[in-house]
């Protein structure tokens, strides 16, 4: 039987008790069960300052807010400028789904030039690109076979990759020049092929087996065999020795670079890493699967637009996904070739223009009509790789209540990661977080993580209602402070009348979570 006071449900009741009586670092006064709301929101502040005097933690912007009633429940800087992480990708979708619509669908096709001689002979072959952000080798193979199906059997000239649906900009300015092996880096381009079930885009995956001892390791680049050329100074060591492999893409080269030394024995290795001039890699798979359906090319693959004058003919055509499919890979692992694909989309939709400067500017205007505060932003990406991105937790939670109210928001909600939920595409990379806890599947939200920037944002629901809620963590020592994220969420999930399966109180969530320096997904631990 309840026995609470008005006002204030059981369930926030044994949230506080729970959270007292695991950690006795709590104050004394979180022991008596509270008589009333208010009472029960200032033990809520009292917890979550607990929580946030970590002192590992140097700025943290937190906001916490009731969406139904617009009550501040708490906050701390709220409207200190941060850079986001990560969280920029909540700014980037919800206006691609106010611009583009959560039924948008991107286009490929294929182009020919004029066909002289015999039927089955065209001039030159365009594939063309419409910033579909999960075409795959199989689409572009059916493509090739559109074009067999079409009756042709030759190609006397060139295969071109047209992309100029986008300009020709590949890299944020400021995107650190290191990152540029790795899949979180890859260039953007209005056709690009997308690896595996993540979609990750301009990357190819190198796997690297063991040969004999002493010898060179054998190395297959994936989707970029025959594209990019491979300098492999690896050796095989002997069995059991340590595995000291690398694979490197550098700066402006088109060569994957193998280096270190692999066990004889071992299990092969596998990397990611992303291509020079993705465009020129579709166009390349794209030339390969024409031969494959009988499709003879007499020319090269080169970059090149579909001309504006003369002939040309649609021989095959492919649609993508709608966007509300897209977006669960693409916010559950935090895909950032997707964010800048859809900044670029969007500047196309508004201003005719597949720059980051249109599309920026398409999201600030997009985000002002849905009633978000801007003036504490500097957007300069739509994934939050960039170091120049900044946001408040005022405007991050001000855009959770508002999309609340939009046709698009349950596309946006879904497609949230989930707290604990271990399947990769609901729980994303909040799976392996907060799970056993009150916040396990009540809470959906935005990560980010890199150096030195770490963020939590979103949902919390329970029995007694939802919250919205925001923490951007700059500046701290050591590992990211998830710990202190998740204790927040946690604490939260109580408040609103959830219980933990295993009996985890926040502040013992509060402790240094193991993980690197940036997105789980980006490191493929997720």
């Amino acid at each position: 039987m309840r026995n609470a006071a008005p006002g204030f449900s059981s369930g926030r009741r044994r949230g506080a008790l729970r959270a007292a009586a695991a950690a006795a670092v709590l104050p004394l006064a979180l022991i008596s069960a509270p008589a009333s709301a208010h009472e029960a929101a200032e033990e809520l502040r009292a917890d979550l300052d607990e929580i946030l005097s970590d002192p590992s933690l140097a700025v943290s912007g937190v906001v916490v807010l009731d969406p139904g009633t617009g009550e501040r429940l708490y906050e701390r800087d709220a409207a200190e400028s941060l850079l986001p992480a990560s969280n920029m990708k909540l700014f980037t979708s919800a206006a691609a789904l106010e611009v583009l619509g959560p039924d948008h669908t991107f286009s490929t096709q294929v182009v020919a030039g004029e066909r002289r001689g015999y039927r089955g002979a065209v001039d030159s072959l365009y594939l063309v690109g419409g910033g579909d952000p999960t075409l795959t080798a199989d689409d572009i193979d059916a493509l090739a076979e559109e074009v067999a199906d079409a009756g042709v059997r030759l190609v006397r000239g060139d295969v071109y990759a047209d992309d100029t649906w986008f300009d020709g900009e590949r890299l944020v300015d400021d995107w650190w020049p290191e990152d540029e092996p790795y899949a979180y880096s890859a260039q953007i381009s209005a056709l690009t092929v997308a690896h595996g079930e993540r979609y990750d885009t301009g990357v190819t995956e190198v796997v690297v087996s063991p040969g004999t001892r002493g010898e060179a390791p054998r190395v297959d680049l994936g989707a970029a065999a025959g594209y990019a050329e491979l300098d492999n100074r690896a050796v095989t060591g002997a069995p059991g020795s340590a595995n000291t492999l690398w694979v490197d893409r550098p700066a402006g080269a088109n060569t994957v670079v193998v280096g270190g030394s692999i066990p004889e024995g071992a299990s092969p290795v596998t990397a990611l890493r992303t291509v020079e001039e993705p465009a020129l890699l579709a166009g390349h798979l794209f030339e390969q699967a024409l031969e494959r359906h009988g499709v003879t090319v007499e020319g090269d693959v080169e970059a090149g637009a579909v001309p504006g004058r003369g002939r040309t003919e649609v021989l095959g055509s492919h649609t993508s996904p709608e966007l509300s499919e897209i977006f669960v890979p693409f916010l559950k692992l935090s895909n950032n070739g997707h964010a800048e694909m859809l900044i670029k989309s969007i500047g196309r939709e508004t201003a005719g223009e597949g720059t980051w400067e249109a599309g920026l500017t398409g999201v600030e205007e997009a985000l002002t009509g849905l009633g978000v505060d801007t003036s504490g932003m500097v957007f300069h990406d739509g994934s939050g790789l960039s170091r120049t991105d900044r946001t408040t937790a005022d405007a991050v939670t001000g855009l959770l209540a508002e999309a609340r109210d939009e046709d698009w928001y349950p596309v946006f909600r879904e497609a949230l990661p989930v707290a604990g939920e271990a399947d990769q595409f609901t729980g994303g990379t909040l799976r392996f977080r907060m799970g056993g806890t009150a916040a396990q599947g009540a809470v959906r939200a935005k990560t980010g993580t890199m150096s030195g920037v770490s963020a939590l944002s979103g949902y919390v629901s329970g029995p007694d209602g939802e919250l919205v809620f925001s923490v951007l963590n700059n500046g701290h020592t050591g590992p990211a402070p998830t710990g202190v994220q998740d204790a927040v969420a946690i604490r939260l999930a109580e408040y609103l009348g959830n219980t933990a399966s295993q009996g985890v109180s926040p502040l013992s969530a509060r402790a240094p979570q193991p993980g690197g320096e940036l997105e789980c997904s980006w490191e493929l631990t997720c």
